[in-house]
């Protein structure tokens, strides 16, 4: 089994458990102080407590409560409370990011969006040399190829960008680096 994190994760996946225990030496559970969280943004308001593990404070949401959580970026603040007293400990930004199981609408990022249709609008009329025509007073313009394997190369750029920023947040290695020595 996993070692359970310390600290606030700074990622999420709506639909996923979340865990990880806090220990507040000022704090204790074992006192009465229970830790509760609250993540806000323009859309939604989430909020949840954590439960006593000896003097540790162990946050645990279950995957059913966050499949329901809205994807995006919140401010997050954590409290302990004890009887009347309240008082913040923590606080950070977290990303939720969607939920494939409930998942609505694409997940993918602009910048892939983008680059897969200009990838199909080349693929399409690759062999097309019309720039420009008029049918009954409209006009209808096409980029040229040209134009658009500039755009092609910018987006696969970004889109290469992104995959090594997923690669490196899992711990793999850049594959856009290159290490050198000489000897």
């Amino acid at each position: 089994m996993a070692e359970i994190p310390t600290i606030e994760p700074t990622t999420v996946n709506a639909g996923d458990t979340l865990s990880w225990r806090r220990t507040l030496d000022d704090y204790p559970a074992s006192a009465g102080w229970v830790l509760g969280y609250v993540l806000i943004n323009g859309a939604a308001k989430i909020s949840f407590s954590s439960s006593a593990s000896g003097d540790d404070h162990l946050v645990n949401v279950p995957a059913a409560t966050s499949t329901n959580w809205t994807a995006g970026s919140y401010d997050w603040r954590a409290r302990v409370t004890k009887g009347a007293e309240v008082y913040t400990v923590a606080e950070g930004r977290i990303t939720v990011r969607p939920s494939f199981a409930a998942a609505t609408q694409d997940a993918r990022s602009h910048a892939r969006k983008t680059l897969e249709a200009i990838e199909a609008v080349i693929e399409g009329r690759a062999s097309s040399e019309v720039t420009y025509y008029m049918i009954g007073g409209r006009q209808l313009r096409y980029i040229p190829v040209p134009e658009l394997m500039q755009l092609r190369d910018r987006y696969r750029a970004e889109v290469a960008r992104e995959d090594a920023a997923i690669a490196v947040a899992a711990g793999l290695p850049d594959r856009r680096r290159v290490f050198v020595r000489f000897a």
